[in-house]
């Protein structure tokens, strides 16, 4: 009789933890297999580290084959799955189609950037939800100092050294909060003309930062950003956005070449394509993470809205934390259904506390409820993320003592451009190459390559001191598809209503806005979860 088989759709938080908890428990008794764009499970909190120049890029990467043992990795991004055959149709790294035929499957593919309908965001603005965003963005903040301390004109001088930040959710608070670390390091080696200083601002139209966490701690990051420099802007956003800067919604035009956009995730458009029930763009699954009338069909992670048993009425929200457990219960189900396992058990979750890292000595905690700031917060940040990491855990270390005794390493290595990272990519774990195919059948337009058009039909500008693709070998041409933004669906090429969004559950996650159950306001919440 022929062993099982297991298909798990993504590597993340949800399906890494799927994976190898499912390796322990069949026992060779299963074929399991990952499908996913990289080869490596990515731990996201540590990102902004990745674009400040504090920690390499391979430090926060682990490597699949080497930790899930007796799991096929299949790279690749999943288009077609047809539950009725039960086939995963996918599409390899190099354009190839595949097949994988399941007995049981795992749908856990993660969440991808979110955009509101403001007009220029998509040309200009680049998320922060992958390692070739984060490099981008390293590359690019090195480039943009570099230009100003050679430039004569003040004003362009001080455009280029203006960095905006739109959400100030935990991601976008760290990233405001290294990068201010990062350009101030690399001025005092790189002198600007006289009177030019690096200028961070940080956006969001919630009444503080961090609204998600206790007001005291909130505070607290708050007083540590400005004190640091960093122009912290509440209750307000960016109402257009163009090559020359960004036009806030008090009014005020800020002259930059930069804009991080870190407002918010949605679930991964490829659960759209199922025809299943969802819940605000999730997939609606039972306490035991089983999709309803479809038993061989299981969901977990950013792509599943799991019913919080302890508060009836609602789902959990898409968070590191609910992700990991996710992948434990979910896995210990699956085993279950086939006979290899115990009893199955419902998704049940107690809330352990927060970590946010601030740079330097800097953070804000709450470990078990007990409300910690300053070096000792600082501690137990990088403890937890330490305990946290599947492995790397020495090489973060030694990163982080390098980074505490020597100079911080400033240098652009040219690996990822402008257009390689668009902001509306259905996949941002991969950086789009010259050819730059989308998703096919992903329930979502592909992303926008290169030779992507503007409004009136002028092409995309590249950033400062970056070249574009050779004629002839850029992405798809623009066409009659659609690109969604947000909850919108907007004929691509066509601007965007221009009203700024406001807070609120029927306008998707607004910048810094406390998210709602089915949604989060920034890449992964750093949560503290058990780790086994």
């Amino acid at each position: 009789m022929s062993r099982p088989r297991i298909v798990i759709v993504g590597a993340g938080f949800a399906g890494y933890r799927t994976a190898r908890t499912l390796s322990r428990l069949t026992r060779h008794q299963a074929d399991i297999t990952v499908l996913n764009p990289t080869d490596h499970f990515l731990y996201l909190p540590l990102l902004p580290q990745v674009a400040a120049g504090i920690l390499e890029p391979r430090r926060i990467t682990v490597s699949l084959s080497a930790t899930l043992p007796h799991v096929r990795l299949v790279l690749g991004e999943a288009g077609r799955i047809d539950l009725d055959e039960r086939t995963v149709h996918y599409t390899g790294p190099e354009g190839d189609d595949g097949t994988l035929r399941y007995d049981r499957l795992v749908l856990a593919a993660g969440s991808v950037n979110k955009l509101l309908p403001v007009p220029g965001v998509a040309e200009h603005a680049h998320g922060f939800r992958g390692l070739p965003e984060a490099l981008y963005l390293r590359d690019h903040v090195t480039r943009q100092v570099e230009l100003a301390a050679a430039d004569d004109d003040p004003a362009r001088c001080a455009a280029r050294c203006t960095f905006v930040v739109v959400g100030a959710g935990y991601t976008g608070t760290e990233v405001a909060a290294h990068g201010q670390m990062f350009t101030d390091a690399q001025v005092r080696g790189r002198p600007l003309p006289a009177g030019v200083r690096p200028r961070w601002m940080l956006l969001d139209v919630a009444p503080r930062v961090l609204p998600e966490m206790d007001e005291k701690l909130s505070a607290t990051a708050d007083r540590v950003l400005r004190q640091r420099g960093v122009e912290v802007r509440t209750g307000t956003s960016v109402k257009e956005a163009t090559h020359e800067g960004v036009l806030l919604t008090d009014g005020e035009f800020v002259e930059s070449r930069t804009l991080v956009w870190c407002v918010g995730v949605r679930p991964d458009p490829l659960v759209e394509s199922l025809g299943l029930p969802l819940e605000r763009g999730r997939l609606l699954v039972d306490p035991h993470l089983r999709v309803p009338g479809r038993p061989e069909v299981f969901a977990c992670g950013d792509v599943a809205a799991v019913p919080d048993l302890d508060q009836p009425g609602r789902y959990t929200p898409m968070t590191a934390q609910h992700a990991w457990r996710h992948g434990r219960v979910c896995a210990e189900n699956v085993a279950a259904s086939l006979g290899l396992g115990g009893r199955r058990r419902p998704y049940h979750h107690r809330d352990l506390g927060f970590v946010v890292d601030l740079g330097g000595a800097q953070a804000a905690a709450n470990p078990l409820g007990v409300a910690l700031s300053g070096p000792a917060a600082g501690a137990v940040t990088r403890g937890y993320h330490l305990a946290a990491m599947p492995g790397n855990r020495v090489r973060v270390a030694a990163d982080w003592l390098l980074d505490a005794v020597l100079p911080r390493q400033a240098v652009q290595l040219g690996l990822v451009r402008s257009w390689s990272v668009p902001l509306d990519t259905a996949s941002p774990e991969p950086a789009r190459t010259p050819a730059g195919a989308g998703r096919a059948g992903a329930g979502s337009a592909a992303s926008a390559g290169p030779a992507q058009g503007r409004p009136g039909g002028e092409p995309a500008r590249e950033r400062p001191g970056e070249a574009a693709p050779a004629k002839g070998t850029g992405g798809p041409e623009p066409s009659g598809r659609t690109r969604r933004l947000g909850e919108l669906e907007l004929p691509e090429g066509r601007p965007a209503p221009g009203t700024a969004p406001g807070p609120g559950p029927g306008s998707g996650t607004a910048p810094g806005s406390a998210p709602g159950p089915a949604e989060r306001s920034d890449t992964p919440r750093k949560e503290t979860h058990e780790h086994r």
